[in-house]
């Protein structure tokens, strides 16, 4: 396997990744496919509150407690966006990032999770109160790591400036969807390799 660094991070993580957004098939399917991936060398796997309602978590996490491989082994990302129908489980308000981050630990049954991603922008929140709160994460030891996903570039360069100017930790990385069919992406991702 092959291993790169996460953006401009020590993090390094497997080129290949184990990830379930698509995967109704339960625990057992779940502890399968991951314990394949690890012992073809992948080490990173990426879920999201809103997979299956949480249903991906869970898995996810049964099957991370069944392989029993070491914790430091083991690069673990979530994202963070919508959970539920409730007025508050929706977007990147401090209070919904903060409990979604804690019940996905608890679906996870991890202590803390390598990367959080906001899994879209939301315009309704404003970016600082976003930043503050992931600040605020890494710097309680929930997380190690924050990204974006599906931002465009002004809205990461928005982030980076506030983190620059308010002396907070910057995300790390943009995880877009970008494969064989979706192309439009590549001047994005160039763009954000270049600024970091």
């Amino acid at each position: 396997m092959i291993y790169r660094h996460l953006g401009n991070s020590g993090l390094r993580v497997s080129v290949m990744s184990w990830g379930n957004w698509i995967n109704t098939k339960g625990e057992d399917f779940t502890y399968e496919t991951v314990k394949l991936a690890y012992e073809n060398g992948v080490n990173y796997y990426d879920t999201a509150e809103i997979y299956e309602l949480g249903e991906g978590e869970r898995n996810l996490g049964f099957a991370l407690k069944k392989l029993r491989a070491p914790r430091e082994n083991l690069v673990i990302s979530t994202k963070i966006y919508k959970s539920g129908p409730g007025v508050n489980d929706t977007f990147l308000s401090r209070k919904h990032i903060l409990e979604g981050v804690n019940n996905s630990l608890r679906r996870l049954e991890l202590d803390y999770i390598d990367i959080v991603f906001c899994h879209r922008p939301d315009i309704y929140t404003p970016v600082e109160e976003t930043c503050r709160a992931m600040d605020w994460l890494i710097n309680q030891g929930k997380s190690f790591y924050w990204g974006t996903s599906e931002w465009s570039v002004s809205q990461i360069w928005e982030a980076h400036f506030i983190c620059e100017k308010l002396g907070l930790i910057k995300p790390i990385d943009e995880q877009c969807q970008y494969n064989m069919i979706v192309r439009k992406k590549w001047k994005t991702n160039l763009y954000i390799f270049l600024i970091q």
